[in-house]
């Protein structure tokens, strides 16, 4: 065999290595997620702010927002992606997981079993949070009711549905930096960790790339709806108009500045984010307000 075949093997041998090092899940330090004592009382709120019931709660129309058992559907370019059962059942929920694994799947995407998470799950917002919000957050949802329907499956088609893949989306993507930065005010800086970490505004109001990765140059300017249907309106940008008031006042009520009312998925994020204090939505408003200027 000629110098340069063995070459070409060697470098290939490398590259498998490297690449299957790169994308490897990487978990939260044991230092951190070993040290904290949740406060399921503090966690009530976290779980208000984050919205987790909004996708997790089921899909019947009056469900039970603290019956996190999952089920509802997310289209996508990628496939359709399913919400889990994320109640405290021990063999269809989290009630086997610790407070370790729970930190992991949340702040870093990765699974109780070292696998990658699919970025449906918005841990990419999740990885900014307090690592003690989440402890928290951990503690009171081990205190919801408890159900035993299965998970529904992913409906992702190949190449998408390589996990392993996703690691390297993680490196492109997964960006622990606030978006929005300069001299921020106490309650800007308040609001920034709400929008930004916990209630993932982001998520849904910034457009992403080819690759599904945010588009952070046009943060929070709208984007085209994942179902193919619609378009998830600004709330930053030359369109956006509203005042502090206006936003503040909607994430308490669900009413618009034109008085009309908050539809579709929106409804169930005013349900949760309405139960905060209103200094906590004042906040949210400043820190939208001060994305539009950045």
């Amino acid at each position: 065999m000629k110098p340069a075949v063995y070459g070409l093997l060697a470098l290939a041998v490398i590259g498998g290595v490297t690449g299957w090092f790169i994308t490897r899940p990487t978990a939260l330090p044991s230092t951190v997620s070993d040290r904290l004592t949740g406060d399921a009382e503090a966690g009530e709120r976290v779980l208000l702010a984050s919205g987790c019931a909004s996708c997790h709660m089921g899909t019947d129309d009056g469900a039970d927002p603290k019956l996190l058992l999952g089920g509802a559907a997310f289209q996508t370019q990628f496939g359709t992606f399913y919400a889990p059962n994320i109640s405290p059942d021990p063999d269809h929920g989290i009630g086997d997981w610790s407070q370790a694994q729970f930190l992991n799947a949340v702040m870093r995407g990765v699974s109780p079993e070292g696998q990658h998470y699919f970025p449906a799950f918005p841990y990419t917002s999740y990885t900014k949070a307090d690592p003690q919000d989440m402890a928290d957050l951990y503690a009171y949802m081990m205190t919801l009711p408890a159900d035993a329907t299965p998970s529904r499956a992913h409906d992702v088609a190949f190449p998408f549905n390589i996990r392993r893949s996703v690691g390297l989306w993680k490196v492109l993507y997964m960006n622990r930096d606030w978006v929005v930065t300069g001299d921020l005010t106490e309650q800007e800086t308040q609001g920034r960790y709400l929008a930004e970490a916990l209630a993932h505004c982001a998520e849904c109001h910034t457009p992403r790339g080819a690759l599904g990765g945010l588009d952070r140059a046009a943060w929070l300017e709208g984007a085209p709806n994942p179902s193919g249907s619609g378009r998830i309106p600004p709330i930053s940008g030359t369109d956006f108009t509203w005042s502090a008031f206006d936003i503040s006042a909607y994430l308490e009520t669900g009413f618009t500045p034109s008085f009309d009312v908050a539809g579709g998925s929106m409804a169930k994020v005013i349900a949760n984010l309405g139960q905060l204090e209103k200094p906590e939505l004042d906040a949210i408003a400043a820190y939208i307000l001060r994305a539009a200027q950045q």
